[in-house]
């Protein structure tokens, strides 16, 4: 009786690993809705394009782009967190979303560590913190000098309370002991744009719309926000390395999908996103946009990542006084 029982257990561990291959093997079988929480042409917009052509060109079915904006990616992260976990449905994330999100929100209606499974870490999203070029200030200790000499004096900008932008100005003022006033704005080039006309002293701003104007000496770059150069910015240091040891503040980009998705897809998903954000031609974009492509880790080191990532977001929208604020 027991050598049966044992016998039909194992058939049925064998179906089941069967239709779960099939699962795998066949999917997918009609089209795949990339949703992105950002606007049209930005960065993520156009990854998660580019991305959807070539995965579509691999498994034969299309892998159509649908930009959700609103709240602070909430609207979109909803919206995926409550559908099908069939893998039709995935998103292209931000950090925030994830991350500081879960803090910043004093009711955030979706949870970022349970409600998603990671498939794909894409790329780490740098700053460069530039300012004002009229400002006597061309490294970290000139700022230093400055802000403490003029108190109450130096403002920055950002793309919204709550964003890396942000709370990268934030761990600047610890980490270097100087006081600064936060000026938010919606999105990077209004952010920039004041900088350049002189409204605000400086911003971490996006590297993919930033050369040109450090180029034509429209602002100035102090350094760059990654523990790497940027292959758009080779020749600015990372501000690690000129004044401020350890600094580290990057974004990123990831793809998820609702909790309960089969894992044979997610993991499918997860090593054909592997093998093309390794194709030169994607991660040649990816560095012109001023990204750093990533080899993703796997589906459960990206798990504790993101863990991970929601507490040390977390610590610093507490340390900025805006943790419930939104």
């Amino acid at each position: 009786m027991r050598i049966a029982k044992r016998v039909a257990m194992s058939m049925i561990g064998l179906s089941m690993m069967l239709t779960m291959a099939a699962r795998a093997q066949d999917y997918p079988t009609r089209q795949v809705t990339l949703v992105v929480p950002l606007g049209a042409g930005g960065a993520l917009d156009i990854l998660a394009r580019t991305l959807g052509a070539k995965l579509a060109d691999r498994l034969g079915k299309p892998f159509v782009v649908e930009n959700r904006t609103g709240g602070g990616t909430v609207t979109a992260a909803i919206w995926v967190a409550k559908a099908p976990a069939d893998g039709y449905t995935l998103m292209f994330t931000p950090s925030g979303t994830l991350t500081t999100n879960a803090t910043l929100y004093k009711n955030l209606p979706y949870n970022p560590a349970a409600d998603f499974v990671p498939i794909a870490l894409i790329a780490k999203v740098p700053f460069v913190l530039v300012v004002d070029p009229s400002l006597p200030v061309r490294s970290i200790p000139d700022l230093i000098k400055y802000a403490k000499e003029r108190p109450g004096t130096i403002s920055f900008s950002s793309t919204g309370t709550g964003a890396v932008p942000h709370l990268a100005a934030e761990m600047l003022k610890s980490a270097i002991g100087i006081e600064m006033t936060h000026v938010p704005y919606r999105g990077a080039i209004p952010a920039l744009t004041d900088v350049v006309a002189g409204h605000v002293q400086l911003t971490f701003a996006d590297p993919s719309i930033s050369p040109p104007l450090i180029k034509e000496g429209k602002v100035r770059a102090l350094g760059v926000s990654s523990l790497t150069r940027l292959g758009s910015l080779p020749d600015i240091s990372p501000l690690a390395e000129v004044g401020v040891p350890g600094f580290e503040a990057v974004s990123w980009h990831l793809v998820v999908a609702p909790a309960h998705t089969p894992p044979e897809i997610v993991n499918k998903l997860h090593d054909e996103i592997k093998t093309l954000v390794a194709q030169p031609e994607i991660q040649q974009q990816m560095i012109k946009m001023g990204l750093i492509p990533v080899d993703t880790p796997s589906v459960e080191q990206l798990q504790s990542f993101v863990a991970s990532e929601i507490v040390r977001w977390g610590k610093l929208v507490q340390q900025a006084g805006i943790a419930g604020s939104e």
